[in-house]
């Protein structure tokens, strides 16, 4: 793991996610690159009067001061950090970078949100899901222990999702001890029977070229996704949970939900995603 991307806009909970990065930085001997966000328009940054000019300059040295404070934490020493300032709040952005610098990880802080905010509004966090190819893992509190023992990785063991499967069981590998993956059947047009499920599974590991011997697999039934990972997590003391996620975008992310997105959302526990 040599790159890893921290968007941060000064909140308790980029701090949380700074602070992760930092251990996993030591871990992995990785260099940091830590993201801030100005929220200046176009019109605001391509003005050509001197008043306009000099607010800019005014805010990027406000922003820059800031960062600076923000960076200035003994957690970071004997750390390579590479500070950048972003003029645009594009979330979008961050995946962009995420992908010109080859990052192997954006850790991101969130707080989730309540199932009352706005239909278009979502979480900054829930963006970054949706658009980065990079994995992303979100953190929600303070990190009391980043050394992940135990993972559980949900999968639906389709042909699709293979090669985003063995990404995740590479990265997954390298942050943590064990990874569960798990399989969750539930009561709708997707149900399976138990020999339907287990001829999914050695076809899905056939096509890994995998064993079933080489990964630890667990199946359970539950009445959806998040309930049955939640549920299997708080039963079995999870440390991080993953998931691999479509990354669907506009009317068929509105009407399809993301069960990755509503993961991050109420998991209490830091949540990996992988992009299919």
């Amino acid at each position: 793991m040599k790159k890893i991307i921290v968007p941060v806009d000064f909140s308790k909970h980029s701090e949380y996610a700074l602070e992760t990065a930092a251990v996993l930085a030591k871990q992995h001997n990785s260099e940091l690159i830590v993201m801030h966000m100005l929220e200046l328009s176009e019109s605001i940054i391509t003005a050509t009067s001197s008043q306009r000019n000099e607010e800019n300059a005014f805010m990027m040295m406000v922003a820059n001061k800031k960062f600076e404070a923000f960076l200035d934490q003994p957690y970071l020493e004997a750390i390579s950090v590479t500070p950048m300032i972003k003029y645009h709040k594009v979330l979008k952005e961050v995946a962009e970078v995420a992908s010109e610098v080859r990052a192997d990880l954006i850790v991101m802080g969130s707080r989730g949100h309540s199932d009352h905010d706005g239909i278009f509004t979502g979480s900054n966090t829930e963006k970054v899901v949706r658009y980065s190819d990079t994995p992303v893992l979100v953190i929600k509190s303070k990190p009391e222990n980043v050394n992940f023992t135990n993972i559980i990785l949900a999968s639906d063991f389709s042909e699709e999702s293979v090669s985003a499967f063995k990404t995740a069981l590479e990265l997954l590998g390298e942050l943590g001890t064990n990874t569960t993956v798990l399989h969750i059947n539930t009561p709708n047009l997707d149900f399976l029977s138990t020999d339907e499920v287990d001829e999914k599974i050695s076809i899905f590991l056939e096509s890994a070229k995998l064993k079933e011997t080489d990964v630890s697999i667990a199946r359970i039934s539950d009445h959806n996704v998040e309930d049955g990972l939640l549920s299997f997590a708080k039963r079995n003391k999870a440390d991080a949970l993953a998931m691999i996620t479509h990354g669907r975008k506009g009317l068929s992310h509105f009407f399809g939900g993301s069960i990755s997105e509503d993961v991050v959302n109420h998991s209490k526990l830091p949540v990996i995603t992988f992009k299919l």
